[in-house]
């Protein structure tokens, strides 16, 4: 995107905020914007709060993706920040999105709150690239077990032939997703988390994705003292390793967390990815926003279920973005039609289905009756009352108490007709991180003033106290609700 405002304005009128910045490349950016010599600011989340003199419009592209909300506190969602702050200026808030979020999507077609603005054609005049599905419980039957389906093994096979660029996009990284014993059934986890720990190839190690800890390969059961150890699931790194096996002589490279720890490496990959016209990128789902390569002709999906089987409301939500924007990645040019190969165990979902078609008002339709059903937002708000402490039996004591207070202070306060459901104090999915236990109340219920005001009022009373170590974070309909 710098790029692209460089060409057309000059870079002496760009600014750029975000968090791979140094402390003084932050610092002169931020002067360079309050002395007004930046008459455009690009950046991640926090460039919302960029000290802009006579702002005239604030552009959120791909609106829809999570990360415009902060999970850390203090908590914020980037899109409410931008909403105020257009209202302060009285100037246009532009939300771009191929795959809008569905409760932004809702307030535009059936609220209209928001104008809705519908772009209808690829740019430079190309067409949407052709997408097949493969069903992986055929392809296990006919006795194919590698991580490529035949489909997309002869796909690769031919591009490679026509010196055209593939991208693999699957959303794990690692070489296996978890290591047990298949004597006794023993997982190795993570002794600061309850979740299983991923070996990753490179480093011969064991590593947690949620903590950092890591340790060396597990070589015997700890519980019943048998080498019978092995790995299960697949990452990044087995996928590469695969195709450096099947395609010889293929060049390759892989863009995840692990490869983009060092700064500018993330720049780093994509050019040399563009500008060596290197076979093959291997990625998680940093390979998905918005990258234009016009060499790319295939876009190979390893394993379409991962996003589906999430405990969260809107798995197929994020599933439907997720396959649509990778699919985006092929055939962005008039001259060089785009392949699309999805693999899947559950090829008749519906939000795979609509990823096939790239219908995004066909998914819109079926997903919202779901959620209208169900009540889930936009129908309702979900408030999350997180609780986390290194004593579990403390915890469980101050979320149970909580539970008591808000339940009788709550139904209280609500309008007469006003539907609301608190649900007891249970464990969260993970339900232990870094050590500290993790309990949740769940709150479900359109939020209005009167709740607002009674949670914060609940927060200020229960912080008088003393708590020593707990934490307690209140989050209205937040992104992960693990």
């Amino acid at each position: 995107m710098l790029e692209r405002f460089i060409s057309r304005f000059g870079k002496e009128k760009i600014a750029i905020i975000h968090s791979k910045l140094s402390l003084g490349e932050r610092y002169d950016e931020w002067n360079k914007i309050r002395e007004g010599k930046a008459k455009i600011v690009i950046g991640a989340r926090s460039a919302i709060f960029a000290p802009v003199e006579n702002l005239g419009i604030i552009i959120i592209d791909e609106e829809h993706d999570s990360s415009y909300k902060s999970e850390a506190n203090p908590k914020y969602d980037a899109k409410q920040v931008a909403n105020y702050i257009a209202k302060q200026n009285n100037c246009p808030l532009l939300l771009g999105s191929a795959t809008p979020d569905i409760g932004d999507f809702y307030k535009a077609k059936e609220l209209e709150k928001i104008t809705l603005l519908e772009l209808t054609k690829r740019a430079n005049e190309a067409s949407l690239p052709k997408v097949t599905i493969i069903d992986l419980k055929q392809e296990l039957a006919s006795g194919n077990r590698s991580m490529l389906s035949r489909e997309l093994y002869k796909s690769i096979e031919k591009n490679l032939k026509q010196k055209k660029q593939t991208i693999l996009f699957l959303n794990r990284r690692g070489y296996s997703t978890f290591v047990m014993c298949r004597n006794c059934g023993y997982t190795v986890k993570c002794k600061n988390c309850n979740i299983s720990l991923t070996y990753h190839s490179y480093e011969k190690k064991l590593k947690c994705h949620y903590c950092g800890y890591e340790e060396p390969v597990v070589k015997i059961c700890p519980e019943c003292k048998s080498d019978k150890i092995r790995y299960f699931g697949t990452g990044t790194q087995k996928l590469e390793e695969e195709i450096h096996k099947e395609f010889l002589g293929a060049s390759t490279i892989r863009m995840d967390v692990d490869t983009v720890t060092k700064k500018n490496s993330h720049e780093e990959i994509l050019k040399e990815f563009k500008e060596k016209n290197i076979d093959i990128l291997i990625g998680t789902q940093m390979v998905v926003k918005g990258h234009h390569f016009p060499n790319v002709t295939l876009v190979g999906v390893i394993a379409a279920d991962s996003s589906l089987n999430i405990d969260d409301y809107r798995a197929n939500e994020r599933t439907f973005q997720i396959l649509t924007q990778v699919a985006g990645r092929a055939g962005r040019e008039k001259e060089l039609p785009g392949k699309v190969i999805i693999q899947t165990y559950n090829p008749d979902n519906f939000s795979i289905q609509c990823s096939k078609k790239q219908n995004y008002k066909m998914f819109y339709d079926t997903e919202i009756l779901i959620r209208k059903q169900l009540k889930y937002p936009p129908f309702c708000d979900i408030i999350v009352i997180g609780f986390n402490s290194l004593n579990e039996k403390t915890i469980i004591d101050i979320s149970n108490k909580t539970y008591n207070y808000l339940k009788k202070r709550l139904y209280e306060v609500k309008e007469e007709n006003q539907e609301l459901k608190i649900f007891k104090p249970m464990p969260a999915p993970i339900n232990k991180i870094q050590n500290r236990y993790r309990y949740r109340i769940i709150i479900k219920g359109k939020m209005n003033q009167k709740i607002n005001e009674e949670l914060n009022n609940y927060l200020e009373k229960i912080y008088q106290k003393d708590l020593k170590d707990i934490r307690i974070s209140i989050d209205i309909n937040p992104n992960n609700m693990v």
